[in-house]
C-alpha cells in the first residue's frame, strides 16, 4: 500500500513541481526518492547485493544512460539549429514558406516541417532544435504569440507521424519484436487516424491561437532570439539543402545503423550549413558555444526525468499496476492501450511504456488470436498519449530548454494535441479495426 501512494504521490508531486516551474535538477530525484522510501527501497548500492535495486543506482543509471545513448544527437541537433539560426538560413527559408502558403499559415509551416523530419527519420529531439529558429522566424513574422511555438513543434513531431504506418520512429519498431509484424502494420486504418490527427490537431491548434490573438496576445521579443536585419540572407535553397541533406542520411543508414544514423545525418547536415552559408554567419564560433549550452541544458533536464522513471519501475507498486493494467477485462485492444498508455504516462516515455508492457501483453493477447497488425497498431498510438504529461522528457526539453517558455504558459496547448488528440486517435483505432478494417 505504501509503495502504491508513494508511486501515485512522487508522480503528482512531479508533475505539479514541473508545472510550477522547479528546476528539474531537484524535482525529479526528489520525487524519486520519496517513491522509494515509501517503497522501503534501499538508498545506496553499498547497502545490497551486487546489481539489486536501490535508489542512488537506479536513478543514476536511467540518468547516465540516457546521456550515453542521446549525448551526440543532442549536441549536433543544437548545433544544427544554432549554425541555421546564425546565418541566416532559418529566416531565409521560413520567409519563402510565408510567401508561398501566407503569414498567417505560419503554425501549420512549423507542423509540416516538422512532420516532414519526423517521419524521414530524425529524432523527436532534434527535430525541435532544428525547427525551433525557423519557427520563431516564421511567428515572429505572423506576429502570433510566441507560446504556442511549444504545440506546433510537438504536434508536427509526436503524434501523427511518430505512430504511424512506416515511421521509422522507435515507437513504431518495438511492437515487431514482440509480435512478428512489420512496420506498416494495419496501414489502412493508421492512415486514417493520421488524417484525423493531423486535420482535427491543426483545427484546435489554429483555433486556440486566434482566441489568444482576440484576447490582445501578441509576439514578444526576447534576448537571444534571431535579430532580422538588413543584411543580405542566403538563398531559401541554402536552407532547405541542409535540412534534406538530414533527411535523407537519416532514412538512408536508419536500417543498418538504427539510432546512430542520427550521428551521421546531423553532422552531414552541420557540414552542409557551413558550406552553403559559410559567408552569411555573424558569429559562427559564438554559435557553436551557444549550441553546446543549449544541448547540455536539454539533456540534462531529460536525463533527470529518465532518472526519476529507472526508480519508478523498481518499486513493488509499479509491478503490481503493471500486473494489473494489463488483465484488464474486455476487448484486447481496449486492454493493450490502457496498458501501455498508462505505463507510458507513469514512465514518462511512450517507448518505455513499450518496452515494458509487450513482453507480458504480447504473448497473452496473440495466444487469445488478437490480430498482431490491429495490435500492433494500437499499441503504437496509445503509447503516444500519456506519455506526453508535463514530466515527459520531450516535454520538458521542447517547452524549456528549447523554446524557453514555462509550463504554466505553453503546457496547455501541448497537453491538448499531444496527449487528447492521439488518445482520440487510439479510440478511433480500435473502433475501425473492432468493425474488421485493415484486418
Amino acid at each position: 500500500m505504501w509503495s502504491m501512494i508513494g508511486l501515485i504521490g512522487g508522480l503528482g508531486l512531479l508533475i505539479y513541481l514541473t508545472m510550477r516551474g522547479m528546476n528539474l535538477f531537484i524535482a525529479a530525484p526528489l520525487c524519486a526518492l520519496i517513491v522509494a522510501v515509501l517503497s522501503g527501497l534501499p538508498l545506496f548500492p553499498q547497502l545490497v547485493g551486487e546489481g539489486e535495486a536501490n535508489f542512488v543506482g537506479n536513478y543514476m543509471a536511467g540518468f547516465s544512460g540516457f546521456i550515453q545513448s542521446w549525448y551526440l544527437m543532442f549536441l549536433l541537433g543544437a548545433i544544427f539549429g544554432k549554425l541555421m539560426e546564425d546565418s541566416g538560413a532559418a529566416e531565409s527559408v521560413s520567409k519563402w514558406i510565408v510567401d508561398k502558403i501566407g503569414v498567417k499559415r505560419a503554425a501549420l509551416a512549423v507542423v509540416l516541417a516538422c512532420a516532414v523530419l519526423t517521419y524521414g527519420g530524425v529524432s523527436l529531439f532534434v527535430v525541435a532544435f532544428s525547427v525551433y529558429p525557423m519557427a520563431v522566424s516564421l511567428f515572429k513574422q505572423a506576429n502570433l504569440p510566441r507560446r504556442f511555438i511549444p504545440g506546433a513543434l510537438a504536434f508536427g513531431s509526436v503524434t501523427f507521424t511518430m505512430t504511424s504506418a512506416g515511421s521509422p520512429e522507435i515507437q513504431n519498431w518495438i511492437p515487431i519484436e514482440y509480435l512478428k509484424t512489420s512496420p506498416y502494420a494495419g496501414w489502412e486504418v493508421s492512415l486514417m487516424v493520421a488524417v484525423f490527427m493531423a486535420v482535427f490537431g491543426y483545427w484546435w491548434l489554429k483555433r486556440m491561437i486566434m482566441k489568444a490573438i482576440s484576447n490582445g496576445e501578441r509576439f514578444m521579443e526576447r534576448e537571444g532570439d534571431p535579430v532580422a536585419s538588413d543584411k543580405a540572407l542566403p538563398h531559401p535553397m541554402a536552407g532547405f539543402i541542409p535540412l534534406i541533406v538530414v533527411l535523407v542520411i537519416s532514412f538512408a543508414f536508419h536500417n543498418s545503423l538504427k539510432q546512430s544514423a542520427l550521428i551521421v545525418a546531423l553532422l552531414g547536415g552541420v557540414i552542409a550549413v557551413y558550406a552553403l552559408n559559410r559567408n552569411y554567419f555573424q558569429n559562427f564560433s559564438g554559435a557553436l558555444s551557444e549550441g553546446t549550452l543549449g544541448a547540455l541544458i536539454a539533456l540534462g533536464n531529460t536525463a533527470a526525468v529518465v532518472g526519476f522513471g529507472g526508480v519508478a519501475k523498481a518499486v513493488p507498486a509499479f509491478t503490481e499496476a503493471v500486473q494489473a493494467i494489463t488483465n484488464i477485462p474486455g476487448s484486447p485492444l481496449i486492454g493493450s492501450a490502457i496498458a501501455i498508455s498508462v505505463i507510458a504516462g507513469i514512465t514518462g516515455s511512450a517507448s518505455g511504456g513499450q518496452a515494458i508492457a509487450l513482453p507480458l501483453l504480447a504473448p497473452h493477447y496473440l495466444d487469445m488470436g488478437v490480430n498482431p497488425e490491429a495490435l500492433h497498431r494500437v499499441v503504437a498510438i496509445s503509447s503516444g498519449a500519456l506519455d506526453s504529461l508535463p514530466h515527459n522528457g520531450y516535454v520538458v526539453t521542447t517547452i524549456r530548454a528549447i523554446c524557453g517558455e514555462t509550463h504554466r504558459d505553453a503546457y496547455g496547448a501541448v497537453g491538448a494535441l499531444t496527449v487528447i488528440v492521439p488518445a482520440l486517435g487510439t479510440i478511433i483505432a480500435i473502433i475501425l479495426f473492432s468493425f474488421g478494417l485493415g484486418i
